[in-house]
């Protein structure tokens, strides 16, 4: 006998108990009821009763595991237990990342018959451009995401582990805004700007006359912190003598200013990030094993921007608003398909750079080739004027995967090359490598002697190139 899919009355007045958006929802995806939280924060909630979840939240016409996602209600029917998942959903707000957590409820006769879904949004990541916060909707990203909104509600260490660029303070901030301390402060201690003789005064705090120079008392970052969260930016560089005195402060919690006898309580989160292989460390003696293990609690690894596919674009329109919120800039197809085969060994932050200088360089609102660095076009390069040289086109070191950009991708090459020679026709040509006469061709082929790309010039080399 099937279970009956009518809900009791209780169980939809017990919904209402709730602070936070809950739904209810039969084996067959269909809501049947939704709570005040949830009402208040989607207008229109009394047209989601009786339509899918999987409609309502994504707009499939097919539940979430058909459709390449992981579907807690699939997950709780064949474990029979509860299940939690981040999902990017379709809000009033736009797309928004969303925790959920989802809660079989059994009939009088112990079949599962409804499930209690709870969604509690994550304010600090979102799935479309945006000017503040975590940005991004690849595999790699959401892994990330939904360790962070795991742990984030603890108190638990967290060590942050990725490139140099990655953006590891932003997810430390993230961590700290989606916990129970956001209202607390958020200390940073960059470790690799801080000198072996100034941490522990730094990080502890000092007394009057604990050394030179301490002519009155200082707290330290440790006790600025108190209530929030201290985040350790590069704690692969921390001195081996100041290890040891982490250490302490992590196992019991206490600390000492330095020329003080008094025994102090951090009330402090922890948060730590490094670009360093810190097992590595360990074995070659720069890294205490002890401290590790307190630190790591709850490893993250931060992917680089190459393993985030699809979030290029993403991450484009965010920067740009950020680096020229003045400007509506945009990047050209061909612009945008050079960036997307380019490694960014500097991760983020290097898009950042890449993307602002861009922005300097164009004066209208679309950002093309002509407005990209060097090293950007040409990642293994020599420079334009020795790939003429050697014969080869120029857009060799750029897998562009459409043809019909090659043409352009030489031309603005060797506009950049005509542009910043100062002497004749003939002098460019000998730079190059190439004879006059084929200078003239591919200048000719590429439309580069019309305007002010290339004045005069004749065989004699009476010309210049401006």
């Amino acid at each position: 006998m099937p279970p009956d899919p009518r809900p009791l009355p209780e169980l939809v007045s017990f919904l209402e108990t709730f602070p936070e958006p809950h739904i209810l929802c039969d084996r067959d995806y269909r809501i049947l009821a939704a709570n005040a939280a949830y009402r208040r924060s989607w207008p229109e909630a009394r047209s989601v009763i009786g339509r899918t979840c999987y409609d309502v939240s994504h707009h499939y016409s097919v539940p979430c595991d058909r459709a390449g996602e992981s579907c807690p209600l699939a997950r709780s029917l064949q474990s029979g237990q509860r299940e939690r998942v981040l999902h990017l959903h379709h809000t009033p707000r736009g797309e928004e990342y969303v925790d959920i957590e989802l809660s079989p409820v059994r009939d009088a006769a112990g079949e599962i018959a409804w499930f209690i879904e709870k969604m509690e949004p994550l304010h600090v990541a979102r799935g479309v451009s945006d000017r503040r916060g975590l940005i991004g909707r690849s595999p790699a990203f959401q892994r990330m995401l939904e360790l962070i909104a795991r742990v984030a509600p603890s108190d638990a260490s967290v060590l942050l582990q990725g490139e140099s660029g990655t953006g590891k303070e932003l997810l430390a901030s993230a961590v700290h805004e989606a916990s129970r301390r956001a209202e607390g402060p958020f200390v940073v201690v960059d470790c690799s700007g801080l000198p072996e003789t100034l941490f522990e005064s730094e990080v502890f705090g000092h007394e009057r006359g604990a050394f030179t120079g301490a002519t009155a008392r200082k707290p330290g970052l440790v006790e600025a912190a108190s209530g929030g969260t201290l985040f350790l930016d590069e704690v692969g560089d921390i001195p081996l003598a100041m290890q040891v005195k982490l250490l302490r402060l992590l196992e019991t919690g206490t600390y000492r200013r330095v020329g003080s006898t008094e025994l102090r309580r951090a009330d402090i989160r922890l948060v730590s990030a490094t670009h360093r292989p810190l097992k590595r460390m360990i074995a070659e003696g720069g890294f205490r094993q002890d401290l590790y293990f307190r630190i790591n609690t709850f490893p993250i690894t931060v992917p680089p921007l190459r393993e985030r596919e699809g979030d290029l674009p993403l991450l484009i329109d965010s920067l740009l608003e950020r680096v020229a919120p003045k400007r509506k800039l945009s990047l050209s197809p061909a612009a945008l398909r050079v960036l997307s085969n380019y490694a960014f060994p500097g991760n983020v932050r290097e898009l950042r750079n890449v993307l602002e200088r861009a922005s300097l360089m164009c004066d209208g609102e679309l950002i093309g080739l002509e407005h990209l660095p060097e090293e950007v076009l040409h990642p293994e390069s020599e420079s334009a004027e020795s790939r003429f040289a050697s014969g080869g086109p120029l857009a060799a070191a750029i897998p562009v995967r459409d043809p019909l950009d090659l043409e352009e991708v030489q031309r603005q090459a060797m506009l950049r090359a005509v542009r910043a020679h100062r002497g004749s026709r003939r002098e460019l040509a000998r730079r190059l490598g190439i004879s006059e006469r084929t200078l003239y061709r591919r200048l000719k082929s590429l439309g580069l002697l019309e305007g002010q790309a290339m004045r005069g010039g004749d065989e004699e080399g009476g010309g210049a190139a401006r």
